[in-house]
């Protein structure tokens, strides 16, 4: 348990940190829901409009550091690749 001032905040601010980040990975859940129900439906205007909404929510969890670069390009390519596929 944090004893010291120092570890003490420290404690808090990962608890503040921690809630961000999961409101962030949550937002960001939900627009890749929102393309994987658009896919599975077969409408290829609906999963494109989709993707294009959820590339830059993706894209801002990197720049905030909720994700690895290399892991929020793999999914909107492969996202990208599926949408691409329903035509």
């Amino acid at each position: 348990m944090a004893n010291s001032p120092q570890a003490k905040k420290r404690a808090r601010q990962n608890a503040a940190r921690f809630a961000v980040n999961k409101m962030r990975r949550s937002r960001i859940r939900t627009y890749l829901r929102a393309v994987e129900e658009a896919i599975a439906s077969g409408d290829q205007t609906a999963a494109a409009a989709a993707l294009k909404a959820a590339q830059p929510e993706i894209m801002r969890g990197v720049t905030k550091g909720v994700m690895h670069k290399n892991t929020a390009s793999r999914k909107v390519s492969r996202l990208a690749a599926r949408v691409k596929a329903i035509a």
